[in-house]
C-alpha cells in the first residue's frame, strides 16, 4: 500500500537527483537532459526503485502547460511577429510532413502496423522540444535569430502535433475524411487562439490592479491551466491557448506589473520550469525498463527492433533536413523566376543546416506516446521507438551541434555589442527621466534632493558606458571602484545587522525589512559585476540601433587624432579620465562623460561639432550629440 510518506520520499528523491545531476552536468559542460535520461535508465534497474508509469494526463495537463507558459512569457512577441512566416512553415508544415514521412517508414518496417498507427507515431515524434532546443542552443552560443526561430517553432508545433495525433487515433478506429482533418486543425487553431487571447487580456486586466507580489505570482501559476482547460473543453488546442496567453502577458508585463512583482514572478517561474523539465527527462529514463519488458512480448527479434528504432530515428532527422532544404531551394527558385519583385533576404545555407540539425525531442514526444490507445497494434514497439527518438536526438544532435556551429563559423552573440545596446537604451532612459524631472519638480522641492536624483540617474547611465572600453589600459573604472568598495561596506553592514539580531536590539519585523534592503542592493551589485568579455572583433554599432540621424549618415573624413592615448585637457588641469572619445569633425580627443571633467561633451558645447566616436582599442561606435543617437 502506497502511503503519503512513500509519495513524499519519491518526490524528494526525484528533486534531489535532478539537482545533483544538473549540477554535475553544468560543471562538466554536459547535456543535462541526456545525463538525466541516462541516470534514470540506470536507476530503473536498481532493486527497490519503484516502477514509474507516467500517465499521459499527468504530462499533458500537469507538466506541459506550465512548461510552455514559462517559455512563452520569456519569448519576445516582437520577434515572433517578425518570424511568423518561418515559424508557421516549421510549426505546422514541418509537423505534417514529419508525421506522414515517419509514418510511411514505420508502416514499411514494423510488421502488421496499420498506416494510421504509423502516422500516429510520426505525429508523436514530430515536435521538437522548446526546452531542449533553447537549452542546447544557448549553451553552444547559437546566433540569437536562430534561437528565436527554434523557440517560436517549438512553442507552436505542439498544437499541430497533438491535433495530427488525435486525427490518426480516430483513423485507427474508423475512416476519417480529408475535410474532417482540415476542420479539426481549424477548430483547434481558432479555439486555442481565442481562448488564449481572452485569458491573456482578462488576466492582464486583473494583474494591473494588483500591488501584492505574492498574489500576482499565485495568479500567474493558475494562468496556464485557466487557458488550457477551457480550450480543450471546446475542442480547441489547449497548448495553443497557453502559448498565446503567455506571449501576451509576457509582452504586457513591463507595463502592468510592478518591479517587485516582475522579479518575484521571473524567479519563481525559472525555478518551477527548471524542476519540471528536468524531472520529466529523469522520468523518461526511469520508464525504459518496463517498456523493454512489454517489447519482449512483441515477438520481434533484437535485430529487428534495433532496425525499426534506427529507421524511425533516421526518418525523424531526415524529414526535417529535407523540409528545410526544400524551403531554401524554393525561395531561391522563386527569386530567380520573379526578379522584378522586392527581394527578401534569404538566410545563408549554414543557418539552414544548423536549424535542420537542431531538432531535439523531449517532453511532448514522451507525453504524446502514452496517449496511444492500449489496443494500438505494436504499441510497445511504438513507445520504444519514441523513446529512442528522444534519447537519440538529444545524444546525436545535441552533442554534435556545438561542433557543427564551430565548423560552420556561425557568429556567437557578442557581449560587447550587447553592452553597447544596453548603454544606449539606458542613456535614452536617463535623458527622458531627467527631462521629466525638470517638468514635475516644484519650487519647494529641496535642491539637494533634485541633485541626488540627477546623480543617481547619471551614475546608472555612466556605469553602463563604462562597461565598454575593456581593452583600454585603465585598470579600474569609477563604477568598478564603487562596486569594490560597496561590497566591502555591505559586509560590514551585514555583520552589524547580525549583531543587532543576535543581541535582540530590534524587532524581528524591523530586521527583516532592513535585510530586504541589503539584499536588494547586493543583488544590484551582483548584476553590475557581470563584466563584459573583450570582443574578439571590432566593436561596431549594431544595425538595430541605426537611426535617421543625418549627422551619423554623413561620410566623415579620416582625421589625425589630436592625441594618441590621452585627454590633453585633463592633463592640463591635472585630472584623470576613464575612456577617450574623438571628434569626427576636428579630431579632438577628449574624455568621456564618466570622467570627472567630461571634456568630450564640453567640446561639443563649445564647437557644436555633432559626432564623436569611441577612441578605445577595438571600438568604432559613434554618438551624435545633437540627435542623441547611437550609430
Amino acid at each position: 500500500m502506497i502511503t503519503l510518506v512513500h509519495i513524499a520520499v519519491e518526490l524528494l528523491a526525484l528533486v534531489v537527483t535532478v539537482l545533483v545531476v544538473s549540477a554535475v552536468a553544468r560543471r562538466l559542460d554536459w547535456s543535462a537532459p541526456l545525463l538525466l535520461i541516462a541516470v534514470g535508465i540506470g536507476a530503473s534497474y536498481i532493486p527497490g526503485v519503484p516502477e514509474y508509469h507516467l500517465a499521459p494526463e499527468v504530462v499533458l495537463l500537469g507538466l506541459l502547460p506550465p512548461l510552455l507558459y514559462s517559455e512563452a512569457i520569456q519569448t519576445s512577441l516582437i520577434d515572433f511577429r517578425k518570424n511568423r512566416g518561418a515559424i508557421g512553415l516549421m510549426s505546422v508544415g514541418l509537423v505534417i510532413f514529419t508525421a506522414v514521412g515517419v509514418g510511411l517508414i514505420a508502416w514499411a518496417v514494423i510488421p502488421g502496423l496499420p498506416l494510421a498507427a504509423g502516422i500516429a507515431l510520426g505525429a508523436v515524434v514530430a515536435p521538437p522540444d522548446a526546452v531542449a532546443a533553447s537549452a542546447v542552443a544557448r549553451r553552444v552560443g547559437m546566433p540569437r535569430k536562430l534561437i528565436r526561430l527554434l523557440e517560436g517553432e517549438s512553442l507552436f508545433n505542439d498544437a499541430a502535433a497533438l491535433v495530427a495525433l488525435r486525427t490518426a487515433i480516430a483513423a485507427l478506429a474508423g475512416s476519417v475524411s480529408l475535410w474532417q482533418v482540415g476542420a479539426d486543425f481549424l477548430l483547434a487553431a481558432i479555439g486555442g487562439v481565442l481562448v488564449g487571447l481572452v485569458v491573456g487580456y482578462v488576466v492582464a486586466f486583473i494583474r494591473a490592479r494588483m500591488d501584492e507580489p505574492v498574489f500576482d505570482t499565485a495568479l500567474s501559476f493558475a494562468v496556464p491551466f485557466l487557458a488550457y482547460l477551457p480550450a480543450e473543453a471546446i475542442h480547441g488546442s489547449g497548448v495553443l491557448a497557453v502559448v498565446v496567453s503567455g506571449l501576451l502577458l509576457g509582452h504586457k508585463a513591463p507595463k502592468i506589473l510592478s518591479g517587485s512583482s516582475r522579479l518575484a514572478s521571473r524567479l519563481n517561474w525559472h525555478t518551477v520550469a527548471f524542476l519540471l523539465e528536468n524531472i520529466v527527462f529523469l522520468l523518461i529514463g526511469l520508464q525504459l525498463r518496463w517498456i523493454l519488458a512489454e517489447v519482449a512480448d512483441s515477438g520481434l527479434s533484437l535485430a529487428a527492433l534495433a532496425g525499426i528504432c534506427a529507421a524511425v530515428l533516421a526518418a525523424t532527422i531526415l524529414t526535417r533536413m529535407l523540409w528545410l532544404g526544400g524551403i531554401g531551394t524554393a525561395k531561391r527558385i522563386s527569386r530567380q523566376l520573379r526578379p522584378g519583385r522586392r527581394r527578401k533576404k534569404i538566410w545563408p545555407w549554414r543557418y539552414s543546416a544548423v536549424i535542420s540539425w537542431a531538432g531535439m525531442r523531449g517532453v511532448v514526444t514522451l507525453a504524446a506516446a502514452f496517449v496511444l490507445p492500449a489496443n494500438t497494434p505494436q504499441r510497445a514497439v511504438l513507445l520504444l521507438a519514441a523513446f529512442v527518438v528522444v534519447a537519440g536526438t538529444l545524444a546525436l544532435q545535441g552533442m554534435t551541434l556545438p561542433a557543427l556551429i564551430r565548423r560552420l563559423r556561425l557568429p556567437r552573440p557578442d557581449p560587447a555589442e550587447d553592452a553597447l545596446q544596453e548603454a544606449a537604451v539606458l542613456h535614452d532612459m536617463t535623458n527622458a527621466a531627467l527631462a521629466k524631472l525638470e517638468e514635475i519638480r516644484r519650487p519647494e522641492d529641496p535642491p539637494e534632493v533634485i541633485e541626488r536624483l540627477r546623480d543617481r540617474l547619471k551614475d546608472r547611465s555612466d556605469s553602463a558606458w563604462e562597461q565598454l572600453g575593456r581593452q583600454s589600459a585603465l585598470a579600474e573604472t569609477p563604477s568598478d571602484a564603487y562596486r569594490r568598495l560597496r561590497v566591502q561596506l555591505l559586509e560590514v553592514e551585514r555583520d552589524q545587522f547580525l549583531k543587532a539580531r543576535d543581541g535582540g536590539t530590534a524587532d524581528d519585523e524591523v530586521l527583516r525589512r532592513v535585510l530586504e534592503r541589503l539584499d536588494i542592493e547586493e543583488s544590484m551589485l551582483d548584476r553590475d559585476e557581470e563584466e563584459v568579455p573583450v570582443a574578439d572583433r571590432e566593436l561596431r554599432t549594431p544595425a538595430a540601433t541605426a537611426g535617421s540621424c543625418k549627422h551619423l549618415k554623413h561620410e566623415w573624413a579620416d582625421l589625425q587624432p589630436s592625441s594618441e592615448d590621452s585627454c590633453a585637457a585633463c592633463l592640463a588641469e591635472g585630472t584623470t579620465w576613464v575612456h577617450l572619445r574623438m571628434c569626427l569633425k576636428c579630431g579632438n580627443v577628449a574624455c568621456c562623460d564618466s570622467s570627472p571633467r567630461r571634456h568630450a561633451s564640453q567640446h561639443f558645447h563649445e564647437t557644436r561639432h555633432p559626432v564623436m566616436r569611441s577612441f578605445e582599442p577595438g571600438e568604432t561606435w559613434r554618438w551624435c550629440f545633437v540627435d542623441k543617437q547611437l550609430g
